[in-house]
């Protein structure tokens, strides 16, 4: 009898969590299409069009963003609450310098983005996890997951080297980015996340803080990094993109810059880069690479969980580690 009272009682509580979650993500997606309706028609009456394309640029990334960062809070606060930390001792090695990898290449098996990456490394390093080894699938999950690769193969149509270029060139970029951080990273850099409110031990409560606390915490720094992205697409001019065609590596650092301040989810990046066709394929390649691994509102989410420290030093690194890796897979391959 206790123990049926016991699963009703976890039932509940996870359907509470659910409907908590539900209720979040759908009271951010209803902000966003009241300012995406109320936004231009204020802009128009204050004769500001930039005013409405900011707007619109803000609410696409915001809408964009929303369901993968619920999607990853939702992983993250199950991590928390029902994985013990001997499932992670038996699946990783014990060396950090071979867990990186095999953390890595296990970043293909999720297919979300980088909004979902965040919260769901900042889970692993709570349940004991390598920070090498979770930030190596912090960088990976979001590029090479299997989504992601078929939506490459469908927009550069009978180019397989363009979706291999950008398995290998993610892959390398966040293994070496691990290693990097194990042999030179501080542990004073890094804020390691703590959930706020959380439950005493693990089951159905602590899902439900956790969840609660993760999504709206991280929620307020998505918003932060759409507004810095959108105000970046209005301010600088479009002619001025235009100068860097003509170098070929103008044109990749112009892309990689661009991929930070844009930030396209990462399984319709492929499609944006397909349409940049008067780029360099390495050029294209770097904004692939790049984007899903550094852009503002990943930044932004960096800094909220593990601190401004870590978010700058991090970022800077993978950025110059990825430019460096595309452009090498680009001459390899393209």
């Amino acid at each position: 009898m206790e123990n049926q009272r016991t699963v009703a009682d976890g039932i509940r509580l996870g359907l509470r969590a659910l409907v908590h979650a539900a209720l979040g993500g759908a009271a951010l997606l209803a902000i966003a299409t009241v300012v995406s309706v109320l936004g231009p028609m204020l802009a128009l009456d204050l004769y500001t069009p930039p005013v409405a394309a900011w707007w619109t640029v803000f609410t696409a990334i915001t809408v964009q963003g929303v369901p993968f960062l619920l999607l990853g809070t939702l992983v993250s606060a199950a991590i928390g609450a029902f994985v013990p930390e001997r499932v992670f001792q038996r699946v990783l090695p014990r060396r950090t310098a071979l867990a990186v990898p095999v953390a890595g290449a296990a970043g293909v098996v999720l297919p979300g983005c980088e909004c979902a990456s965040v919260p769901v490394a900042g889970s692993l390093m709570r349940r004991g996890v390598a920070p090498a080894a979770a930030l190596a699938f912090l960088l990976s999950a979001p590029a090479i997951n299997p989504v992601v690769l078929v939506a490459t193969s469908i927009a550069f149509p009978g180019q397989p080297e363009m979706v291999l270029g950008r398995l290998v060139a993610s892959l390398a970029t966040a293994v070496v980015m691990g290693w990097l951080w194990a042999r030179f990273g501080r542990e004073e850099w890094l804020r390691l996340p703590k959930r706020g409110g959380q439950a005493p031990g693990g089951g159905p409560r602590a899902f439900v803080s956790g969840l609660q606390h993760d999504f709206l915490h991280a929620g307020g720094f998505l918003v932060l990094g759409a507004a810095a992205a959108a105000t970046f697409d209005i301010v600088v001019p479009r002619s001025l993109l235009e100068v860097f065609t003509e170098s070929a590596w103008l044109s990749v650092l112009l892309l990689a810059v661009l991929a930070v301040v844009l930030c396209v989810c990462s399984e319709a990046d492929a499609f944006v880069a397909a349409s940049l066709s008067g780029f360099s394929p390495t050029a294209r390649l770097a904004f692939m690479v790049v984007g899903p691994m550094v852009d503002l509102k990943l930044i932004a989410l960096q800094t909220g969980t593990f601190g401004r420290a870590f978010a700058v030093r991090f970022s800077a690194a993978t950025w110059v580690v990825a430019v460096t890796s595309s452009v090498l897979v680009g001459w390899w391959l393209l």
